[in-house]
């Protein structure tokens, strides 16, 4: 006992041996170590280039733990192990033990890290293939793939292409059925997902009405309503009633709507609204509109809206039941329109991030569906006052004016003025311009705005009854209330162009183009008024730019090709003429441009068709029937000719002209006798015809007849008269009564026409104004198309020089001169 000694009893510290370090550890002696700093500054202590591995921790911890016993013990004691060097440089011997590396894999003959001992087993196995999948699985694939379906069916819906909708629709179906039947093989039926199989044909059910297939999409509903596993299953009766309702069938789409609502619980009061909306428009189609208000005044009571207001006075209106139709347009009055105000919109303060955030949210979606709404309820409101405004009261003045004065005692009093000038635009269908003058003059004293708008009103109205200083007088008016009134400076530049002052009208046009460069009307006159001023192709610029904006509009496609025409684009014109016949097909005066157009190429044939279908559309256009008279002469086949030649004398029956050329194609074509007679008929009704005259004169001696003495003594009378009227004429006695016979042609004294007639040409036309013949004087003397009747004065000449022949004749004194 005298040799055991206790820690307690001794005043050192158990721990203090943790502290101490061996002295080839200690790396505070670094700097002193010759052998260290040799081989820092040399290759002499540098790794080999095989990586040795560190000692692991449990090394280091077994290292520590023979100190620590030792210390324990009080003495330095070393266990005995394998131990190593720890370097070359090392002077005291000290062993580094290898027992823990070896136990981890580390040796000093191999480099290959293989704790496991795996080397020696060989290569890895092959992978052992997937066994095949379960029932489950399977199943659980096939819930994927429908659900895929589902979703290209609707993405094809989504994008208008319905068939393909269906399409995918049916093989999701199909694939669905085919998964019911691996359930029931599988002994899986319990775990059926109703949800899927409702979707598949819900969707099915939708594909086919969308395709029109109404029968095969009501026995699929039909499927779904009749199956209790389905929640809820009953609202889809109002597709039903929907389907019904496209069939024509009303009786049933009722039928179906009501046990659909008694399916409705009262929570969903929104669904019940709905579906009542659509009974009560049913019985609108069905003419049964004391249902249709009782259906109407319901939604009214629960839950008003515009909509069904505008429906409940349309019924009554149906019904003629004034009273009834004044409180449902006050009950329409009294629904309320949940926005904010556009105060809200408008920037007031001076802070840049607010300014940011109304100017993000004035455009927004929340932003635009206000404004539809509040376009809903002014619709709404403004239909229903015209819709009454001439029945409530005893004349339609009245019954505007008391819509008028409910308007104005509501919250919607904006919208007074507006319908002041639907009242205004009343009195003009009602070709009542007085009235409607004096509706627009109210407004003059007005807020700028309403007064701009009604004055530009009345400056159109002046310009109609042209009254061109009155419409500009109001235009002026207008355009100094409002100066962003683009309407009014294009009323401005009509009344230049109507004094065709067409500089400052393209003026006035421009200047509303800088305010609106998407008014059609500015661009139209002002491509009308570049034409007039010549510049044709600044004409075209505006024209084809409102040919972009408003597509196929027969004027603009016309002008368009008119300034082509111009430009000597015969190509571009007649793309474009063609272009216009498909959307005008029965347009004579277009096939008329294209017959000119083929005709001064050349292409008397394309001519002729285009010229024939005009006098087909419209037979009276005396151009187009004197071409193709000529037509037909020319190409040596005056039978074909006479008819339009004899339709022209029909419509001119004055004209001497058609009824000589109808003459002359009878002799072409060989009918001498019918010609003979045509030249008599002439001669009758216009006897100092000296033209027809010496036509009878040679006819008749062709055919040895024994009038031509006859003809031959009244043509000296005619002559005679002839030479002196233009004596008469040339010493002034008769001033005025020379006409285009001086310029080689003989008048017909008690004609309606006389001169040479004038082709009628379509530059002079308006593309919206009807044909109107000419009243220009016509020519009435007869030069005949073919080649011999050009030589026909000589004829006239050797008459002369025949005198003699009628020496013997004894004159009567009728012929004496004066």
């Amino acid at each position: 006992m005298d040799n055991l000694r206790f820690a307690g009893d001794d005043d050192e510290d158990l721990y203090s041996g943790f502290d101490s370090v061996h002295p080839a550890l200690d790396t505070r002696q670094l700097d002193a170590d010759q052998g260290f700093q040799e081989a820092v500054r040399t290759s002499y202590g540098r790794r080999p280039p095989t990586q040795s591995r560190a000692p692991t921790t449990a090394a280091r911890l077994t290292s520590a733990a023979g100190i620590r016993l030792g210390t324990g013990q009080g003495t330095a004691l070393v266990l005995n192990s394998s131990v190593g060097q720890v370097g070359p440089g090392s002077s005291d011997g000290l062993k580094r033990p290898m027992t823990s590396m070896r136990g981890t894999g580390y040796t000093s003959q191999s480099n290959v890290f293989d704790p496991l001992n795996q080397a020696s087993k060989g290569p890895a196995p092959a992978l052992i293939s997937k066994t095949d999948e379960s029932p489950e699985e399977k199943i659980k694939s096939l819930e994927r793939r429908v659900m895929g379906l589902i979703e290209e069916s609707c993405m094809a819906a989504s994008r208008g292409e319905i068939r393909l909708a269906l399409d995918r629709a049916k093989e999701a179906s199909s694939k669905e059925r085919s998964l019911i039947r691996q359930r029931e093989q599988a002994g899986l039926s319990d775990g059926h997902n109703l949800d899927l199989t409702f979707s598949v044909l819900f969707n099915l059910a939708n594909q086919y009405a969308a395709n029109d297939m109404y029968t095969e999409a009501l026995n699929t509903y039909q499927v779904i309503t009749k199956d209790r596993m389905f929640n809820n299953s009953g609202r889809l009766r109002v597709n039903m009633g929907n389907i019904h309702y496209k069939m024509g069938q009303y009786n049933k789409a009722i039928k179906f709507y009501r046990m659909a609502l008694d399916q409705v619980p009262n929570t969903h009061k929104s669904m019940r609204i709905k579906i009542m909306h659509n009974i009560g428009l049913v019985f609108v189609k069905m003419a049964q509109y004391s249902e249709a208000c009782t259906s109407f005044e319901y939604i009214m009571q629960e839950e008003a809206n515009f909509k069904t207001g505008l429906d409940l006075v349309t019924a009554y209106y149906a019904l003629g039941d004034k009273e009834k139709m004044k409180k449902g347009f006050l009950r329409l009055l009294e629904c309320q329109l949940d926005i904010d105000d556009d105060e809200k919109y408008t920037t007031s303060s001076e802070d840049t991030q607010s300014n940011l955030i109304l100017e993000v949210i004035r455009n927004d979606p929340l932003r635009k569906m206000e404004r539809q709404m509040k376009q809903e309820a002014e619709r709404s409101i403004l239909t229903a006052a015209k819709l009454i405004s001439p029945v409530i009261e005893n004349t339609f003045s009245e019954g505007y004016n008391w819509c008028v004065d409910a308007i104005k005692n509501s919250q919607y009093a904006d919208l007074a003025n507006d319908l002041e000038i639907n009242k205004a635009v009343m009195f003009l269908r009602q070709k009542n311009f007085k009235d409607a003058v004096e509706t627009l003059k109210m407004f003059e004293k007005k807020e700028t705005k309403v007064a701009s708008t009604a004055a530009t009103n009345l400056s159109f109205l002046y310009f109609l009854q042209n009254e061109i200083d009155l419409a500009e007088k109001y235009a002026l008016m207008a355009r100094d209330s409002n100066g962003y009134n683009d309407s009014a400076l294009v009323n401005l530049g009509n009344c230049c162009f109507n004094r065709k002052d067409y500089e400052k009208a393209r003026e006035h046009y421009i200047a509303a183009l800088d305010i609106d460069a998407s008014c059609v009307e500015a661009l139209y006159n002002l491509g009308l008024t570049n034409k007039k001023l010549g510049r044709y192709d600044e004409a075209l610029d505006s024209l084809l730019k409102m040919h972009a904006i408003v597509r196929n509009y027969p004027p603009v496609v016309y002008q368009i090709a008119s300034l082509y025409q111009e430009l000597s684009d015969i190509d571009q014109a007649s793309e474009w003429y063609l272009q216009l016949l498909g959307l005008v097909p029965t347009d004579p005066h277009i096939h008329q441009r294209l017959g000119q157009l083929f005709d001064s190429e050349g292409d008397k044939q394309q001519a002729y068709q285009y010229y024939f279908d005009s006098y087909r559309y419209f037979p009276s256009n005396l151009e187009v029937i004197d071409w193709l008279g000529s037509y037909f002469i020319e190409h040596q086949v005056a039978e074909k000719a006479i008819s339009y030649f004899e339709r022209a004398a029909l419509m001119q029956p004055d004209e001497v002209k058609w009824q000589l050329m109808t003459a002359a194609c009878h002799r072409r074509s060989g009918s001498y006798q019918q010609a003979l007679q045509t030249y008599k008929q002439i001669h009758r009704r216009f006897p100092e015809n000296i033209e027809c005259l010496k036509l009878l004169i040679r006819l008749s001696s062709d055919l040895g007849l024994k009038e031509a003495a006859e003809y031959a003594q009244e043509l000296k009378k005619a002559e005679r008269a002839q030479e002196q009227r233009e004596s008469r004429a040339a010493s002034g006695s008769r001033p005025g009564s020379r006409r285009a016979s001086s310029r080689g042609s003989r008048s017909i004294p008690g004609s309606a026409m006389s001169g040479r007639m004038t082709r009628l040409s379509l530059n002079e036309l308006d593309e919206n104004e009807p044909f109107v013949p000419s009243n220009k004087e016509v020519d009435s003397s007869y030069v005949d198309p073919l080649g011999p009747l050009q030589e026909r004065p000589k004829t006239s000449m050797r008459r002369k020089q025949d005198e003699d022949d009628f020496a013997d004749e004894e004159l009567g004194d009728d012929l004496l001169p004066e």
